[in-house]
C-alpha cells in the first residue's frame, strides 16, 4: 500500500493492469484482484475512474460541471475539495482539505480514520465560517454527493459544480495540492501514529499558506494572495 500510494501519485493515471504490472517488476508477486482490492481500500483510483470516493447517492438531482472554461479572476469565486489517503507507519488516515483555486489558499482541513461523511462536513462547515464562495466544485464522491454536504452548500446560496464522472483533473488544484502534501510532507516525516499526523500536517498547512512561495502566484504565498485580494 505504501508503495501504490507513492505510485499514485507520480502517476494517477495508472489503472489496476499498469499498477499490478509496475508492482511485479519491484519483484512483488501480487494479482490484480489484490491490487484492486488494495486500492480501493486506499480510495485510489486511476483519473478515468474512481469507484471508490466517486460512486454518487442515486437521487434525481444531479449537478453539471460549471469551471470548463470559466476565467478564475478572484478569491472566493471557486472553492472545491477532495480526499486523499495518508500512510502511516501502521495504518493509515484520510484527508480532506477546502481550498481557494485563485489563491490556492487552504481554507479549511480535517482528518478522519473512516472515510464517513462527517469529517467532510466539518472541514466545510470551518470553511464557511471564513467566507461564501460563488461556486463549490467536488468529484462525485458519496461524500461530497450526500443531502448533508449539497444542504450546506445550498442554504449558504453556493452553486455547486460536479467533476465529470472520474475526471480528477477536473478538480486540478486539489490535485497539485495533494502532491504538495505527499512529497513535501507525508513521505518525508512517515507518520508514525495519528496525533503524530494530525500536528504535522497543522505545522504543514501553517507552511503551505503563509511560507510557501507559489511560481502561478508569481512566487507570492496563498495567505498573501488569498488575504491582500479579499482586501
Amino acid at each position: 500500500m505504501r508503495l501504490l500510494d507513492e505510485q499514485y501519485t507520480r502517476t494517477p493515471f495508472y489503472g489496476t493492469r499498469k499498477m499490478t504490472a509496475w508492482l511485479q517488476t519491484q519483484g512483488y508477486a501480487v494479482n490484480r484482484k489484490r491490487v484492486t482490492r488494495l486500492l480501493r481500500l486506499m480510495g485510489l483510483e486511476a483519473i478515468y475512474q474512481k469507484p471508490n470516493l466517486s460512486n454518487a447517492e442515486k437521487r434525481a438531482q444531479r449537478y453539471p460541471y460549471l469551471l470548463r472554461h470559466l476565467p478564475i479572476t478572484h478569491t472566493n469565486q471557486v472553492w472545491s475539495c477532495d480526499i486523499t489517503y495518508i500512510r502511516l507507519q501502521r495504518g493509515s488516515v484520510y484527508l480532506m482539505a477546502v481550498i481557494d483555486w485563485f489563491s490556492r489558499y487552504v481554507l479549511s482541513w480535517e482528518v478522519s480514520i473512516t472515510l464517513d461523511t462527517s469529517f467532510c462536513v466539518e472541514a466545510l462547515d470551518r470553511a464557511l465560517k471564513i467566507a461564501t464562495p460563488e461556486i463549490f466544485n467536488t468529484d462525485q464522491g458519496s461524500q461530497f454527493t450526500s443531502h448533508e454536504f449539497t444542504d450546506r452548500l445550498k442554504a449558504a446560496d453556493i452553486r455547486i459544480s460536479w467533476d465529470g464522472r472520474g475526471r480528477a483533473l477536473d478538480n486540478i488544484f486539489v490535485e497539485r495540492l495533494w502532491r504538495s502534501v505527499k512529497y513535501e510532507e507525508v513521505y518525508i516525516k512517515d507518520y508514525r501514529s495519528v496525533p503524530e499526523a494530525v500536528s504535522n500536517l497543522r505545522d504543514y498547512f501553517v507552511f503551505y499558506n503563509h511560507d510557501r512561495l507559489h511560481q502561478a502566484l508569481d512566487y507570492e504565498t496563498p495567505a498573501k494572495v488569498y488575504i491582500g485580494h479579499e482586501e
